[in-house]
């Protein structure tokens, strides 16, 4: 079992209990749901010192093994939320699709008013995640990390530039959009370091580059 379901209040319980906690905020009202703000820099840097390095191991890997959009409220999945989240205006009808509104990609500075030409990306990709430890998972153990809306993992961005970053870490991909790039590794350590994964020495080189100038 992965050390941070004892090490950081994440048993499985304490991690659907944070989805179900965003759900509730996400619902109320009064509240304003907003993309979670990853940790600061030097709190990046200080989590990326503390990660395993580690070869990394797809020997099994699946997709369907991190079970995806589950329902967050109502008829409303993992991916209908995080475009109402995400998107400005967003209309929806009964089955909780996005209808209208307009969304902002900080991967590229593209904006859309199609929820087609949306994607919800994984920021620490599920076979990433698979690689560096998750292959020691349950099933409910992955199917919190791939609907986590508590943490800057989940976040609407344009559909091709999401396939083009694919499975890929921070070695070999960053967003296009500089002015996002301090926030994109920042929010990457705080993922990996949340669920104890591990990091690969290019990776580990390349955000230890990045974050050097956060």
């Amino acid at each position: 079992m992965p050390k941070f379901y004892a090490r950081r209040r994440t048993s499985i319980l304490a991690a659907l209990t944070a989805l179900t906690a965003s759900v509730a905020l996400f619902n109320s009202p009064n509240a304003s749901a907003a993309l979670p703000t990853p940790v600061s820099g030097a709190t990046a840097r200080s989590y990326l010192s503390q990660l395993t390095v580690a070869t990394e191991n797809r020997t099994g890997y699946s997709r369907d093994l991190f079970p995806h959009w589950i329902t967050i409220s109502g008829a409303c999945n993992t991916r209908e939320t995080v475009l109402k989240r995400d998107g400005s205006n967003v209309v929806t009808d009964s089955s909780c699709a996005a209808t209208s509104g307009s969304w902002y990609s900080p991967y590229d500075g593209a904006t859309w008013t199609a929820a087609a030409d949306l994607d919800i990306d994984h920021l620490v990709p599920l076979a990433e995640a698979w690689d560096s430890g998750a292959s020691k998972w349950t099933t409910a153990q992955r199917q919190a990390f791939a609907n986590d809306l508590t943490r800057p993992q989940l976040i609407a961005v344009t559909d091709n530039v999401n396939q083009a970053k694919g499975d890929q870490d921070p070695a070999t991909w960053v967003p296009s959009r500089s002015a996002y790039l301090c926030t994109y590794v920042r929010a990457w350590v705080q993922v990996k370091y949340y669920y104890d994964l591990s990091v690969d020495s290019a990776e580990k080189s390349a955000l230890t580059n990045y974050l050097a100038g956060c």
